[in-house]
């Protein structure tokens, strides 16, 4: 026979009320109680029923994180850090891969919810917004607006666009090439083109924005730019607007044998272990990962535990200087 709460509380030397409320975090219960019952329950080999515990307090305990794919640097990371900030609150993850089709986006929620999952944190960049306003549950966009009353957590993507702007301008770049993703997607991170544009009108600089849909095979992508750098040869300076964009950017650079820095200086956003382990070289604005995904995370529980949690957009950013400026 299976141990139960009674013989973990027998072993522990404490009532079996005590142990419930450890198991649920109830309460106060001082550190040598809650050690007691933990040594206890490792001792008999017990574990604690997850389906009659989530019954008890009408919660799965389970999160559903949907991204575009955990290939992107930027995502795989996020990811990451939001499976460990969930787990210090006792919750798992199930993660989704939309892989930019609108269809596997909306599958994904409808299995989402047929799970019964607490709440949701969503990073796609799919234009399913109205399917996510009329979802009951609690949901948080990471840098994506996915309807009014839906808090969304990103950085400070206006200062990102300035400050990667302004390096430029500040470096001697006179023509500036600024690309995007898709403008039509309504997100935060189209501030960054935006302070690039206001950043070159306060110097008089001429504005050329390239939108590369980030939803494009990179083969293609290396297209556009390349066709790009041939139709504009006094092209200086390049503001891309992920790392991912700018490490292509800088591909396309050195097979036309354009020499970096010297004669093209490029600039990125993210700042990722990933990008910056290959190409340390690449000059970036950071975006603080492990903050973004804390306060999604903090911001989900809120709404999961009835409380109310407001957007946070101005995580701070900062230069990273590499070789490529």
């Amino acid at each position: 026979m299976k141990p139960g709460i009674k013989d973990v509380a027998k072993v522990a030397g404490v009532s079996p009320t005590t142990v419930s409320r450890v198991l649920n975090n109830r309460g106060y219960i001082s550190e040598e109680t809650r050690k007691k019952v933990y040594d206890a329950m490792e001792e008999i080999n017990y574990y604690p029923n997850e389906i009659a515990r989530a019954l008890l307090n009408n919660r799965t305990y389970f999160v559903g994180v949907i991204v575009p794919t955990v290939t992107s640097p930027f995502h795989g990371e996020v990811v990451e850090q939001i499976e460990y900030y969930l787990s210090q609150k006792n919750y798992k993850m199930l993660l989704c891969n939309s892989k930019n089709q609108m269809d596997t986006e909306k599958a994904y929620i409808d299995m989402l919810r047929r799970n019964q999952v607490d709440g949701m944190i969503v990073g796609t960049h799919n234009a399913v917004v109205e399917t996510y306003s009329r979802l009951k549950m609690p949901v948080v966009g990471i840098d994506r607006y996915l309807g009014e009353h839906i808090p969304v957590v990103s950085c400070d993507n206006y200062a990102a666009g300035q400050m990667a702007t302004r390096h430029l301008i500040d470096k001697g770049c006179q023509h500036i090439l600024c690309i995007r993703g898709n403008s039509k997607l309504k997100m935060p991170g189209n501030n960054r083109s935006q302070a690039y544009i206001q950043e070159m009108e306060k110097v008089g600089l001429p504005q050329m924005i390239l939108e590369v849909p980030f939803i494009m095979e990179n083969v293609e992508k290396q297209k556009l730019i390349y066709d790009m750098l041939n139709a504009h040869p006094e092209i200086d300076g390049i503001f891309a607007g992920d790392d991912s964009l700018a490490v292509i950017a800088l591909h396309v650079a050195r097979q036309k044998g354009i020499n970096i820095p010297k004669d093209l200086k490029i600039i990125g956003v993210d700042g990722t272990k990933q990008i910056l382990g290959f190409v340390p070289e690449l000059t970036t604005i950071q975006q603080p990962v492990k903050q973004i995904a804390k306060v999604a995370v903090d911001k989900l529980i809120d709404l999961i535990e009835g409380k109310t949690a407001e957007s946070c957009m101005d995580l701070p950013v900062k230069l990273l200087e590499g070789q490529t400026t």
